[in-house]
């Protein structure tokens, strides 16, 4: 029975550690993405004088993703982050506010059938 359990716990471990390898390369890629949402972040700032709204809040949930992976590598969590989990929602922004885009008009359609 001991013997069982030992086993169990064994591949259990080894199972874990092949997954903490492959959300070590999903960590590579999303800090990479998460740095050049940064620089975008910071061009669109300059430019328009505000961040983003909608890079505010995948910057946020992209920051979260990052946060589940470190807490399941460290075996504070065994929870495994997105795709087994919920993509984690963006929190309210708590530093400037975002840009704000108007909507555009919507074209009048042409009552006239064409020929």
């Amino acid at each position: 029975m001991n013997d069982t359990a030992n086993r169990a716990q064994r591949e259990s471990i080894i199972l874990r550690v092949l997954w903490m390898l492959v959300f070590l390369l999903v960590w590579h890629v999303a800090q990479l993405l998460l740095g050049g949402l940064v620089l975008v972040q910071l061009i669109y700032r300059l430019v328009y004088g505000a961040p983003s709204g909608s890079l505010m809040n995948f910057g946020d949930s992209l920051s979260q993703f990052l946060a589940q992976i470190g807490r399941f590598g460290t075996f504070h969590s065994d929870q495994k982050p997105w795709p087994f989990a919920d993509w984690p929602t963006p929190r309210a922004p708590e530093g400037e506010v975002p840009h704000e885009v108007a909507s555009a008009p919507h074209p009048v359609r042409d009552q006239e059938p064409k020929l």
